[in-house]
């Protein structure tokens, strides 16, 4: 099924419970990826609907910073929520061991030697944890590996 699938059946059942809170991320959601569906012309594919979902939630995460920032603990608790219910839609996440085990690999892939090869690593690593990792954690991973 696809997220898009997903996404409308879950939309109908969080109308039937009454659910406002996931009913307005999967409605934000839906448009997000409709939004993007409509820029580039197509269908989206799964790959540039995790895209779609990553951006979303990376969104959300970075306001959630600001408002701990700013003291404005009203906000921050419905982020809260709202990531939890985006964090359904995204895969599972990698361990901290399985995401070593990828960069050790696509190091030894690209023959990365030094911190000067950190657009080569993360260049090949990106595509591979695509939505199974945070970019900030891998970009600390792959830097500890390199020095």
């Amino acid at each position: 099924m696809s997220l898009l699938d997903q996404l409308n059946q879950d939309m109908k059942q969080a109308m039937k419970d009454k659910n406002k809170q996931k009913l307005s991320v999967i409605r934000m959601v839906k448009a997000s990826i409709q939004n993007e569906a409509i820029k580039t012309g197509r269908d989206l594919n799964e790959e540039e609907e995790l895209t779609v979902l990553t951006r979303e939630m990376k969104q959300r995460k970075d306001s959630l910073q600001e408002f701990e920032k700013a003291g404005r603990d009203d906000l921050a608790s419905s982020l809260k929520e709202e990531i939890v219910v985006l964090t359904d839609y995204m895969p599972a996440q990698l361990s901290e061991d399985e995401l070593n085990e990828i960069v050790t690999s696509t190091i030894a892939e690209v023959g990365a030697s030094s911190k000067a090869d950190m657009g080569k690593v993360m260049g090949a690593l990106m595509p591979k944890v695509k939505g199974k990792a945070d970019g900030g954690l891998v970009n600390r991973v792959v830097q500890q590996h390199l020095s």
